[in-house]
């Protein structure tokens, strides 16, 4: 079993910044791909971004397009997400994800964090 820890959620205020981090226990042959997800309340949990971790492939939402950046540290089993100029609809709890591909579909991922919350303020 593959475990995730995110850290790195907080309150900002809109504008602002934050980065997340999301250390995997190990990697195996399912984890070639990590990605975050998020949820708002009342809202489905939606794809923010995935990396893979060989070839450096990213995917991203078209809403954080621009703003966010999905990296990795293959050393430290650890991918981040830099987030910038957060708005107000980018609250929610963030979920580290990890799975064999890129994938922009909860279904493609095998492994889950047990989220980060992010609350960006006026």
């Amino acid at each position: 079993q593959v475990q995730l820890v995110e850290s790195g959620g907080g309150l900002v205020q809109a504008g602002g910044s934050l980065r997340l981090s999301c250390a995997a226990s190990r990697r195996t042959s399912s984890t070639g791909a990590m990605g975050w997800f998020r949820q708002a309340p009342d809202k489905e949990r939606e794809f923010v971004a995935a990396i893979s971790l060989e070839g450096g492939i990213t995917l991203y939402a078209d809403s954080v397009k621009g703003r966010f950046t999905i990296s990795t540290d293959n050393a430290k089993n650890t991918v981040y997400v830099q987030m910038n100029r957060l708005k107000l609809e980018d609250t929610a709890v963030y979920y580290c994800a990890a799975g064999r591909y890129t994938a922009t579909t909860r279904v493609a991922y095998d492994h889950w964090g047990q989220g980060t919350q992010v609350t960006v303020s006026s």
